[in-house]
């Protein structure tokens, strides 16, 4: 789901960013050429190393080395505070599936076998970065942004500063209740015969099948290889899960069930995406840290 954290690590950024470009524009003409009446005669001093070694440490490091501290700080705090979400604990203690999660990896890779079958399902962290929320669904909103860019006040707009205060509290009394999709890759492989490779969403406690294809050569469900990609783009795809007899589309959907795709999978992807995400971010700072204080 969508944390409050993750919301409140993005606001700053834009800022940061807009910073970021004003000072860059002001640097840059702090480098122009100045009138000869400023240009002064070069005089020879002594050689100073600690100026040396200043000037090779660099005059931001510390400030950049705290900042990162303060982060981390924050960050840790957040997460001593926040316990594991039900949905991971029940899923880990009773799931079927055994769940590899390499630190510094996107990806989050879920394996079991069934009878023969060797049963894969696959997400990435990458799709909380990816993910844009359409903010213009509510009329209501997209009617008070238009007053806002008009220019008119908040008495003009009807009092719309005491709705501003009630939509921020439902904002974040809905805040932990806004799950951000989480796209899943399943492939259902067995021996000499193939695989079925199933793309579908995990949302609001749901698996949403949105395509279904078969290879002959189960590589294709799997590699990244430009080769095997290529050729699996070449297989024909067969049409839109949507477009498929209703009743083929039940009996498919239990039979992923059958196979542990199941709503338990439905809730623990979304919040196991946000908590890996958490800890790969803090992981994140700490390198960097490390980095710029060695």
């Amino acid at each position: 789901m969508m944390s409050l954290r993750t919301i409140a690590r993005s606001a700053p950024r834009a800022l940061a960013r807009a910073s970021s470009t004003y000072s860059s524009r002001t640097a840059s003409s702090l480098f122009r050429a100045r009138p000869a009446s400023f240009i002064r005669p070069q005089q020879v001093s002594a050689f100073s190393t600690s100026l040396f070694r200043r000037a090779m440490a660099g005059e931001v490091d510390e400030e950049v080395s705290a900042k990162l501290a303060s982060e981390i700080e924050f960050e840790q705090d957040v997460k001593q505070n926040e316990p594991l979400p039900a949905s991971i604990k029940d899923f880990l203690d009773n799931s079927p599936f055994k769940v590899e999660d390499v630190p510094g990896k996107e990806d989050v890779i879920l394996t079991r076998t069934f009878g023969d079958e060797k049963i894969t399902v696959s997400f990435s962290i990458a799709d909380l970065h990816n993910y844009e929320p359409d903010m213009m669904e509510d009329p209501a909103m997209e009617d008070e942004l238009d007053d806002i860019e008009a220019g008119r006040s908040p008495q003009e707009r009807g009092g719309a500063a005491d709705l501003d205060q009630e939509a921020n509290e439902d904002l974040e009394a809905g805040s932990d209740e806004a799950a951000v999709p989480c796209r899943l890759n399943i492939v259902i492989e067995k021996p000499n015969k193939g695989a079925l490779n199933v793309e579908a969403l995990a949302q609001d406690g749901a698996i949403i099948v949105e395509n279904l294809y078969y290879y002959s050569d189960p590589k294709l469900a799997h590699s990244t290889d430009p080769a095997a990609v290529h050729a699996a783009q070449d297989t024909y795809p067969g049409p839109p899960f949507g477009s498929l007899d209703e009743d083929l589309q039940i009996l498919m959907e239990r039979y992923l069930e059958e196979r542990g795709i199941t709503q338990s999978l439905a809730l623990f992807a979304p919040d196991y995406m946000d908590y890996k995400e958490q800890r790969e971010y803090v992981a994140w700072l700490k390198n960097v840290k490390n980095f710029i204080d060695a």
